[in-house]
């Protein structure tokens, strides 16, 4: 097969954790085709199909130079077997651009995952609201006044803004209010900005774990994110330590309920976080946390992937 990944620089990668690198791996140990481009490399002219300028590349082995560009050339998605989209967040206006695009070159005849209309149905804040028998208390406000309501009925609440990534822009107040009105004003923009009031959930001491999920079926092992010192959030991006696991029942449950609704909806990766029993976000844009389990546990998630990928383009 030829893929062709939607991604951030090569150059920014990280290959000893990045799970875009390790699809790549994955498929050129398969034997199949790499291509890679960014979001800015992608265009449509009137009367022709969506192109992009694209590197094709090798995967070397040495980490210090892990990829050679075999030929940089331009050419239409459509003739991929499969474009993976796998630029990381923020899910900006550019983000949003491209998603388009790429549903342009679906209807040229392209092979999309996660599919782009998927992308833009799920953020990954808001798509727990489709699910409320698994999400613990939340509430999608702008409204001050709705926040204190909440906090006053919660006592210990996170607040956290709808377009953040990486665990950023997250804030506990506890059943003092201290700084509760100044967190929302933060937050909301003087009400111009809708946010995320969640129920602080003292399970988050196991970990924020993300729970992967491919072609509707869940990962056997998950990745607790744990957070560290006085640190509230789980986040690896904001210093939680990652500690790989086998899913537990409810996890597992979950993943199960949820994975063939979202598969059906073009949703091949999908990156469940769950604390405790409940279900807080739904990650479809860029799941990661391949390598960690894969090093922590010797199971090849990759290779799970790659092979969903593989039976997906079958049908």
């Amino acid at each position: 097969m030829n893929l062709l990944f939607v991604a951030d620089p090569l150059s920014s990668f990280k290959i000893y954790k990045d799970t875009t690198f390790a699809m790549m791996r994955e498929a050129q140990r398969r034997g199949h085709r790499v291509s890679a481009c960014e979001q800015q490399d992608l265009l449509w002219q009137r009367g022709a199909a969506v192109t992009a300028h694209v590197q094709d590349i090798t995967l070397t082995g040495d980490p210090a130079h892990w990829y050679e560009v075999v030929q940089p050339r331009s050419a239409a998605l459509r003739d991929f077997d499969a474009i993976l989209m796998r630029k990381d967040p923020p899910f900006d206006s550019e983000y949003f651009y491209a998603t388009h695009l790429l549903e342009q070159a679906e209807r040229d005849g392209a092979r999309v995952f996660n599919s782009p209309r998927a992308l833009r149905d799920h953020p990954e804040k808001l798509a727990i609201m489709e699910f409320p028998q698994f999400i613990g208390p939340t509430l999608v406000t702008r409204d001050e006044a709705d926040i204190k309501r909440f906090h006053a009925e919660h006592g210990d609440i996170i607040l956290k803004p709808l377009d953040g990534m990486g665990g950023m822009g997250i804030f506990r107040v506890g059943p003092d209010g201290l700084n509760l009105g100044s967190i929302t004003e933060t937050l909301n923009r003087h009400g111009a900005q809708s946010l995320m009031a969640q129920k602080f959930l003292p399970a988050i001491a196991q970990g924020d774990k993300r729970v992967l999920v491919i072609g509707g079926k869940p990962v056997p092992f998950c990745l607790a994110r744990i957070p560290q010192g006085s640190e509230v959030r789980g986040n690896l991006a904001a210093g939680g330590k990652g500690v790989a696991q086998p899913l537990g029942e409810r996890d597992r449950f979950i993943a199960e309920s949820l994975g063939p609704i979202l598969s059906a909806r073009g949703l091949l990766l999908v990156g469940l976080d769950v604390i405790g029993d409940s279900l807080t976000e739904i990650n479809v844009t860029s799941p990661t946390c391949f390598q960690e389990i894969f090093d922590q546990t010797g199971f090849d998630v990759a290779a799970m992937f790659v092979a969903a990928l593989e039976q997906a383009l079958k049908r």
